[in-house]
């Protein structure tokens, strides 16, 4: 009686077996095609513009970053629960000038005055997880609101007039370089590490996700989905307040013009095009940053070419535009598939 045997896989259908394999898993993951836009942006950019990647330039590029990635990362926290926060810009401006005002109009140490306005931000943050979780306020409504109120509480403090005379600390965080890296960026680096950690490698991080995919059935399988909700809203809001001890100490006054006005919607934007599903429970911190790098080469990109400042944001909310299409098309896929 003869037996036959299968040939053995040879290298190369090894090796052919092994790049479909990481095809396929490129193609899968979402945050590829935001990274390989980052590429191609930069290398266009500086091929264009020498000047785009000078070390003066990377480095301006690096303290915006920090600023606009804090506040996208919490911005992200709260949609990946099925919510929104249009409040985190508006909050952050409030932030510059309660840290101002506690500093030098009530003479308390900038330590002290930080600690202060983050102790504020804070309480805002958990009557956000309250009203959603509690009263079952629209999120969209509940965030309005504050970002309504935050913009007003900021122009009654200053009277429209910048507060200076602010304690060097707010400098020395804001200003600061190490190693030629500007603090800030290491500090958004810090977060941004210890955002993933939580979200990718801890078991409440996990139920994060679960109550964006599902809070029905995240309540059945017994957790406790209106803590993650409340812990989310309050992680967002102090993190803009964080963010606002880096904008006062780049600009040194406490400025109520402009400052964090519209920063919500590239908050929103770099979340979604990182790949974070507006319904929630879908994205990770990996395109959240990569979607926030991709935004601050555009803009920065913008005044390199000396495009009038004016259409800044026409190109904002076509990228915004794509990503949430793309975002639809997504979900419509990952629906069919299931």
């Amino acid at each position: 009686m003869k037996t036959s045997t299968a040939p053995a896989p040879s290298e190369a259908d090894a090796g052919a077996e092994a790049r479909g394999s990481l095809a396929r898993r490129l193609r899968e993951t979402p945050e590829v095609g935001v990274v390989a836009a980052c590429v191609v942006v930069f290398a266009a950019l500086a091929i264009d513009r020498s000047t785009f990647a000078d070390a003066v330039n990377l480095q301006g590029m690096g303290f915006d970053l920090a600023q606009y990635g804090l506040i996208a990362i919490g911005e992200s926290l709260v949609i990946l629960t099925g919510g929104i926060d249009l409040s985190v810009g508006a909050l952050l401006g409030t932030s510059v000038i309660l840290m101002s005002w506690f500093n030098v109009r009530a003479g308390l140490p900038p330590v002290v005055a930080v600690l202060a306005t983050l102790a504020i931000t804070g309480l805002v943050g958990l009557l956000h997880g309250l009203a959603v979780t509690r009263l079952k306020m629209a999120p969209f409504v509940v965030t309005l609101v504050t970002y309504t109120v935050a913009q007003g509480v900021t122009l009654a403090i200053t009277s429209g007039t910048s507060i200076t005379g602010i304690g060097g600390l707010f400098g020395d965080i804001g200003q600061t370089y190490v190693a030629q890296i500007p603090l800030p960026l290491i500090l958004f680096a810090v977060v941004a590490v210890a955002a993933w950690f939580f979200l990718e490698r801890t078991y409440v991080g996990r139920q994060v996700y679960a109550v964006g995919g599902n809070a029905e059935a995240a309540r059945l399988a017994g957790i406790r989905g209106d803590r993650r909700v409340v812990a989310m809203y309050v992680t967002s809001s102090l993190l803009s307040g964080f963010a606002g001890i880096m904008v006062l100490g780049r600009m040194g006054v406490g400025s109520a013009s402009g400052v964090g006005v519209g920063w919500e919607l590239s908050a929103i934007a770099a979340a979604v095009i990182g790949g974070v599903s507006l319904v929630g429970g879908q994205g990770r911190i990996v395109g959240i940053v990569a979607g926030t790098v991709l935004l601050e080469f555009i803009n920065n990109g913008l005044t390199i070419l000396q495009i009038n400042s004016d259409y800044t944001n026409i190109v904002l909310g076509c990228v915004l535009a794509l990503a949430i299409t793309a975002d639809r098309l997504r979900a419509r896929g990952i629906a069919r598939r299931s």
